[in-house]
């Protein structure tokens, strides 16, 4: 049974404002322009390298550490989930982790397939909600699930920028200096700390919302407040969250690492520390379909600067993801025999 404080419950009586509905000509418009921008970096990217020799090396890849890579993603999977879990318990809102992986399978076969990675939070909300006793609170745990996620990608990115350029490897060893990527990672986890310790001054900076509607983001805000405040209250909670989402990010270095063993690609784990987390970073700006064509581009950047092949880079980012929108026809499946 879950246990979920009588203060978060939803209010029968107040309802979110209601707002206008999107403009489909402005939805169209900015569909088309990420195609357009994924569709002409990597027709760009694909007449710089020798399709021949990409699509050989693509044949000689080894299955046994593909597939190790599809392994290492499933336990990235876990990892999040169990991270999740460790959020939601610091919540008092228990939710069994069977289905807290059910529903991150789901949320990464929305995020892979649909035209924003917003889907997947809205389903992870929507999944937790209910047991959560509030909308809210389910999307507070999200928020910082999410925030962890970012301090620890930048982290990852900022120390393996540092150790590429200390192992004295060839060429440039970051396409960021890891000075920026480090004042990066303080502001943020400053930011993080500052919210967490004194969650009154997030309720202050969200104030002016009061305008749209005093009422309804008065409740919001309480809500958020008293959330921030149990977490607060509970270290082990951020603790095990901030770990956690640490190891996330080094699997997902390795996922990549054994595509670029299968691959025969000569490329150091503390250069794919770099690449992986910051072609992650590209990608969540809103600019192209999924990622598609700015990850490339991160990549063939970052090995034009080693001194690699371009095709390589090529390979690994596009083989990378296709092995990931593989695994998550997982989550397709759950979400049909899970009868939604």
């Amino acid at each position: 049974m879950v246990n979920s404080p009588a203060a978060l419950e939803p209010s029968p009586t107040l309802d979110p404002p209601s707002a206008p509905p999107a403009s489909r000509v402005r939805q169209l418009v900015l569909l088309t322009a990420k195609v357009v921008v994924s569709g002409g970096l990597l027709a760009l990217l694909f007449s710089r390298v020798d399709v021949a020799r990409l699509w050989a090396s693509a044949k000689e890849a080894s299955l046994a550490w593909l597939l190790a890579s599809l392994a290492l993603y499933g336990l990235m999977v876990l990892l999040s989930a169990w991270r999740w879990e460790l959020l939601l318990r610091a919540q008092r809102v228990l939710v069994p982790l069977k289905s807290l992986v059910s529903s991150f399978l789901v949320a990464t076969f929305f995020n892979n397939f649909l035209p924003s990675n917003i889907g997947g939070d809205v389903i992870r909300i929507r999944d937790t909600a209910k047991p959560a006793g509030s909308k809210t609170l389910a999307t507070t745990v999200i928020l910082l699930d999410r925030g962890f996620g970012l301090l620890a990608l930048v982290f990852v990115a900022a120390a393996g920028a540092t150790l590429a350029s200390l192992s004295g490897g060839p060429g440039v060893p970051a396409p960021l200096k890891p000075s920026l990527l480090w004042l990066g990672l303080g502001v943020g986890a400053g930011a993080a700390f500052v919210a967490i310790s004194f969650p009154g001054t997030v309720h202050r900076l969200l104030s002016p919302l009061r305008l749209v509607h005093a009422e309804w983001v008065d409740e919001r805000l309480a809500r958020i407040s008293t959330a921030l405040a149990r977490f607060r209250d509970d270290p082990a909670a951020l603790a095990g969250g901030i770990l956690g989402a640490l190891a996330v990010q080094l699997v997902l270095v390795a996922f990549y690492g054994a595509i670029a063993r299968g691959l025969a690609i000569p490329l150091s784990f503390w250069h794919l520390a770099v690449i992986v987390p910051v072609s992650f970073l590209v990608q969540m700006l809103p600019i192209s379909m999924n990622g598609f064509g700015v990850r490339e581009a991160t990549f063939v950047f970052y090995f034009s600067r080693l001194g690699l092949p371009l095709e390589g880079a090529l390979l690994l980012s596009l083989l990378g993801a296709a092995l990931i929108m593989l695994f998550s026809l997982s989550g397709a499946v759950v979400y049909v025999t899970r009868g939604a």
